[in-house]
């Protein structure tokens, strides 16, 4: 017998759905359209380290209306009229700075990038994925006055709470860098998502289960996983043809079952924004899943929760 249950997320999906999230939000459907505003990060230009984490090809996620010499503006307009004719019509849209570190930049610059996608029509508030060592107070200060009138969310990539994995896939900075940067972003009353990568080198299964129970300890308002991908052009992939034994990558199934047991166990407030990463099959190194989309892949989990009658939070214990 299947369990009725009213979730603390104000709908009937088994987990705190992004979507959702929006729509009780606004009241309606939001969009992220997606800009390269030709940042780079410290881990690459010798400031931290050089060569980049050894994962990162951001040509493997760039949608194809993305080119940093387009203006700001231009990308958002390409980016709507992109959604619309693949989507239906999003109500509102979110300026999402994606390609590697957004806030690595002078405090000015920042200002000069993020001020046209505040003007905008229907642009809502601002995602800004970066890193924790590219963030300082004054930053922070000036992401905290915009939150006052938009939307604002400040995406930290932590991939793993290990060291020796954030230091073998050249990360440049230790978990609790990125842990107290979160903290820090939280008490300026900004709304924080982290990006989690599971399958990365010398971890075991058990090891990345017991993530959960430390990510669980973090003020995040949305977090992301993604499956590790072998992505062309990467030192990661140079790696994994000389050492594939190095690697224990995820089956499909066996990724859904994973997740499934990860998310039983996870903070229902998350809103979990993705499970899955998607990249286009010409960049993957590593065997496809059949090349399914995430679409796909999220309703292989929501199907299995319902059939194991499960939801997100259900071994949760703060």
């Amino acid at each position: 017998m299947k369990t009725t249950l009213t979730y603390p997320w104000n709908h009937q999906r088994r987990f705190n759905a992004y979507a959702q999230y929006f729509k009780n939000l606004f009241g309606e459907r939001v969009q992220k359209t997606t800009i390269d505003a030709g940042f780079t990060c410290p881990n690459r230009d010798g400031k931290v380290a050089r060569g980049g984490c050894t994962y990162c090809n951001n040509d493997a996620f760039n949608p194809s209306y993305n080119d940093p010499k387009k203006s700001v503006i231009q990308q958002i307009d390409e980016g709507i009229e992109f959604h619309i004719n693949r989507y239906r019509k999003a109500g509102k849209y979110l300026a999402y700075f994606q390609a590697y570190s957004n806030t690595y930049n002078s405090l000015e610059e920042l200002k000069r990038i993020y001020s046209p996608a505040l003007e905008k029509e229907n642009v809502v508030g601002l995602v800004i994925g970066t890193r924790s060592d590219c963030m300082d107070e004054e930053k922070l200060k000036y992401f905290a006055d915009i939150a006052k009138t938009h939307y604002v969310i400040l995406e930290y990539g932590i991939e793993s709470t290990y060291d020796k994995t954030l230091k073998r896939i050249n990360r440049g900075h230790d978990f609790k860098n990125v842990a107290e940067m979160i903290h820090l972003t939280k008490d300026y009353g900004i709304k924080v998502g982290a990006h989690m990568i599971f399958g990365l080198p010398g971890e075991t299964r058990d090891e990345m289960m017991a993530q959960v129970h430390t990510l669980n300890q973090l003020p995040l308002d949305n977090i992301k996983f993604h499956q590790l991908q072998i992505i062309v052009g990467t030192q990661m992939a140079k790696e994994y043809k000389e050492h594939p034994e190095n690697f224990e990558l995820f089956g499909m199934e066996e990724y859904i079952d994973f997740m499934v047991r990860f998310i039983e166990q996870l903070n229902p407030h998350f809103v979990v924004e993705r499970f899955a990463g998607e990249v286009p099959p010409r960049f993957l190194v590593s065997q496809a899943w059949g090349n399914l989309r995430n679409d796909q892949i999220l309703q292989k989990i929501e199907r299995e929760l319902e059939a194991r009658d499960s939801w997100q939070g259900k071994l949760y214990a703060d």
